[in-house]
């Protein structure tokens, strides 16, 4: 395990040099870096489903992998998926940490490289897409609202920016979307089998999100309506979670949240709702 570095900058105490993407230091703190192969196939598997027009259409299929962290092995995969979906794609992998940057561009190939930075992103071009995930569960709630800002603003047309959060093997996976103007949803994944109740994914919420777990706020109000629905679906576990996932998303939807996608993704154990509806309360 790669150990959790010297705080080396913020958004909040470092600003981005006026000259261009590439100029001046990268905008960001080192992290802890832990990760593992097949980490975030449940994002990866969203992105080559109901987010692959974005991919199909670019003018430039540009992608970033933002923090892969001490091994680049999410970033090599997430170019294999995305290829199949776009061949020509050019997938960036942006990391702080320098030492990383020098091991991942061992496996470099025509579309993947590997480049030092941080949120600044410092890349030719706009991306179509920018995935960070367990890069901000490592900061401060107070910095996310600048990060957000800074990656929305060098989106392609269409682009959108991933924020992120999962558990060390991605059996329970959630993130925001954002485009260049606003976040849009927030997407909760879960491997059934793994849990008791859906609320238990509270933990892997993103920073935005996970201190907002409380009385008063919507984040709590749509994880224990999901509660609700679940053990309301409990009649169907004999056919399976997905019937009772499905049976679960349904009635969230009929009830009023803002549920997005339909049945061929919940029976993935996969739940996209408005961004609107969870959003923390001023």
């Amino acid at each position: 395990m790669v150990q959790k570095a010297e705080r080396v900058a913020s958004p909040r105490n470092m600003g981005v040099a006026k000259s261009g993407p590439r100029a001046g230091r990268p905008v960001g703190n080192i992290t802890r870096g832990t990760t593992n192969p097949n980490r975030m196939r449940r994002l990866d598997r969203w992105l080559t489903g109901p987010q692959a027009w974005r991919l199909r259409g670019a003018a430039d299929p540009l992608v970033v992998d933002l923090g892969y962290g001490a091994s680049p092995a999410t970033a090599v995969e997430l170019f294999e998926r995305l290829s199949a979906v776009r061949p020509d794609v050019r997938v960036v992998g942006v990391e702080i940490e320098p030492e990383r940057v020098r091991l991942a561009r061992k496996l470099e190939r025509p579309g993947l490289s590997f480049q030092l930075g941080g949120f600044e992103l410092p890349v030719a071009g706009r991306p179509v897409l920018v995935r960070a995930f367990n890069v901000l569960r490592q900061y401060e709630e107070a910095d996310v609202a600048a990060v957000w800002q800074l990656v929305q603003g060098r989106l392609a047309p269409d682009g959108l920016f991933i924020d992120g959060t999962c558990d060390e093997i991605g059996r329970r996976v959630t993130w925001v979307a954002l485009d260049a103007k606003r976040p849009l949803s927030l997407s909760l994944s879960m491997r059934f089998g793994s849990f008791a109740l859906p609320s238990e994914v509270a933990e892997r919420l993103p920073k935005a999100l996970i201190h907002r777990n409380v009385p008063g706020e919507n984040i709590q109000a749509f994880l224990q309506a999901m509660d609700k629905s679940w053990l309301e679906a409990a009649p169907l576990a004999s056919f399976g979670n997905r019937q009772r996932w499905t049976a679960m998303c349904r009635s969230l939807r009929d009830g009023g949240w803002p549920v997005q996608d339909g049945p061929s993704r919940w029976r993935l154990g996969e739940l996209t709702v408005g961004w609107e509806a969870v959003a923390p309360r001023v």
